[in-house]
């Protein structure tokens, strides 16, 4: 009776065990603060942004089924800030095999704009049901905004995807995006 009693307790913790383990974590280059709910990989790597060649720096991670991950780069011509960010947004859902705009299914914009970013409006969060690669559907929340850091503007992406749509896990990841 006691080792069933043991068996039902560990199985009960372990249920209660939490999927995501929030942490937080910064990107220097950015002064970007995330809150992800995993230990992220982190990588920089060179992307062609708008035409223009960039640095770009990105944490991410997967978690309870889902793709966390932000990632930002160093706008070289602050006019260019809004065609950067129209372009990664579209480069995104491109690569999602999302619908068109205008089309059953198209992504859904809504502003986005945390403490200290550029008030732009490419500057959103945008909601879509997607394809990946390999064809398997995916849900997709992401977010595009940009900020002034010194002489040069900074633009930002953070993503959540995932099979069926995490509204409340993307709030919380959004919601803990903070320009420092």
């Amino acid at each position: 009776m006691l080792r069933i009693l043991c068996v039902a307790v560990l199985g009960t913790l372990a249920a209660c065990s939490p999927a995501l383990d929030w942490r937080l974590v910064t990107i220097p280059e950015a002064g970007l603060q995330a809150s992800l709910p995993c230990k992220p990989d982190q990588v920089q790597r060179s992307v062609e942004l708008a035409g223009t060649p960039v640095d770009m720096h990105m944490s991410g991670c997967e978690a309870d089924g889902a793709t966390f991950a932000v990632a930002c780069a160093a706008v070289q011509d602050p006019a260019q800030t809004g065609a950067a960010l129209t372009h990664w947004r579209a480069a995104v859902l491109a690569g999602l095999q999302a619908p068109a705009e205008g089309h059953a299914g198209a992504p859904r914009n809504m502003p986005f704009l945390p403490t200290g970013a550029l008030s732009i409006p490419p500057s959103v969060r945008t909601e879509v049901q997607g394809r990946s690669r390999d064809g398997a559907s995916v849900a997709a929340q992401a977010v595009w905004f940009a900020r002034v850091q010194g002489a040069r503007v900074q633009a930002c992406h953070a993503i959540v995807l995932s099979a069926q749509p995490r509204l409340a896990q993307a709030d919380q990841f959004f919601a803990g995006l903070v320009l420092q």
